[in-house]
């Protein structure tokens, strides 16, 4: 809008009904009063997120808001509301999270056609092979454009970009982001999402997070370093001062292998985010912890003692980074309070070892409506919404027929 329309505006309104829409743009019929009278929220700006929009035409700015309902109080449906409920828990108990995301993600060729499969994109060398190469300088180069536009983009808004890495799939790229402020981070994920696709946009190719967007490609995650510091004294609660590990730090990983099947819900919300962890390809599967094991998805990276954490390798790259963050907080919390033992560490590789994760969505959401304490951390109004969207996405996807079912069905049964 017009700066002067927005630096005059009270209060800006949306329909309720924003927050029962699929990703297709259908609506799920949710069992709720007078759901399609579609009531206004309200729409608060947080300046303190206001930052440049590099890419357009004119001068703009991009303000996130947040929502409240008209009597002022936080709306129990907003991802970034959830995600203030989870730090506020912490915070009652005075404790601070601390995390570090990384953005795995993939450029393409553009694909205007969704029946055509997605391909690599052609780099300055004119091959798409050299892209696989992981952690190559050559490979990084190889779209070297994009990057440096990512990076300007970056810095016009104020974004921090720790490194960027070739993956190991043709196109793949992975971008950390420096350790901080659970909200600001989730904020700063958001952003990049944009940021990045506008990058690619400006130089002729896509740029796509979906978990798995190419069959023989590895897919895409959003690993979450997690550490949670004392308010008071600025110290992590993961290590003793000698050292050594905390009860609290044990919990934490047992309140994870506890209640991450119910988040994982959150941390792969789409049909396609279950084919990332379908054969491998660098994404575990499980939840066995261990130290310096990246097959286990609870991983502890070589640390110092004050820098101890615990990476959560299970989320994808499809998923809402507020409800991701919030998701994976809350199963640390509640093991925390709750004194949730952890299972010994695993040996060796943990591919197809240990406790599965759920391996679709119906059965994530299933796992998600039983765990009433998780549902409690996060809101029952809000789990009660999102199953329903869940669900509702899922029967549209079972009302396609797909190219493999009709290669290999049609003539075949």
């Amino acid at each position: 809008m017009p700066a002067a329309k927005f630096g005059a505006a009270a209060k800006t309104f949306l329909p309720s009904s924003i927050f029962y829409q699929t990703i297709t743009g259908n609506y799920a019929d949710l069992d709720i009063i007078d759901q399609w009278t579609e009531a206004d929220v309200v729409l608060k700006a947080d300046m303190s997120t206001a930052c440049a929009a590099p890419w357009a035409d004119e001068v703009t700015l991009q303000v996130i808001h947040d929502v409240a309902d008209k009597n002022g109080n936080p709306l129990s449906l907003a991802p970034r509301n959830i995600l203030r409920r989870v730090l506020s828990l912490y915070e009652k108990r005075g404790w601070q999270p601390v995390i570090a995301p990384e953005l795995e993600f993939y450029l393409t060729q553009p694909n205007s056609n969704p029946s055509d499969a997605i391909e690599p994109p052609i780099g300055r060398t004119s091959r798409k092979g050299i892209g696989r190469q992981s952690y190559s300088i050559t490979a990084v180069d190889e779209y070297g454009k994009v990057i440096d536009d990512i990076y300007e983009f970056a810095e016009a808004q104020g974004l921090e970009i720790a490194s960027v890495i070739q993956e190991g799939g043709a196109g793949q790229l992975e971008i950390n982001l420096t350790h901080g402020d659970p909200l600001r981070l989730a904020d700063d994920v958001f952003l990049f999402k944009r940021t990045i696709r506008e990058a690619a946009l400006r130089n002729g190719c896509f740029a796509t997070f979906m978990a798995k967007p190419m069959r023989d490609e590895p897919g895409s995650a959003m690993h979450i370093h997690q550490s949670v510091v004392d308010v008071v004294t600025g110290a992590n609660i993961f290590s003793h001062p000698d050292g050594s590990e905390t009860d609290e730090f044990r919990h934490f990983i047992g309140g994870c292998q506890k209640h991450f099947w119910a988040a994982t819900a959150l941390f792969a919300p789409y049909v396609n985010s279950f084919r990332r962890y379908s054969g491998g390809d660098s994404a575990p599967t499980n939840i066995e912890w261990a130290t310096d094991n990246r097959t286990t998805g609870l991983r502890i990276p070589v640390s110092p003692p004050e820098s101890r954490r615990v990476e959560n390798r299970v989320v994808g790259m499809d998923c809402n980074p507020y409800l991701a963050i919030a998701g994976s907080l809350a199963c640390g919390y509640l093991g925390m309070i709750n004194a949730e033992k952890p299972r010994d560490p695993a040996s060796g590789e943990g591919y197809g070892r240990g406790l599965s994760l759920p391996r679709s969505l119906f059965t994530a959401l299933k796992k998600l409506s039983e765990d009433t304490a998780f549902r409690a951390v996060l809101g029952e109004e809000f789990c009660m919404v999102y199953e329903g969207i869940k669900h509702a996405e899922l029967e549209e996807f079972q009302s396609e027929i797909s190219p493999w079912e009709r290669e290999y069905l049609l003539l075949a049964v």
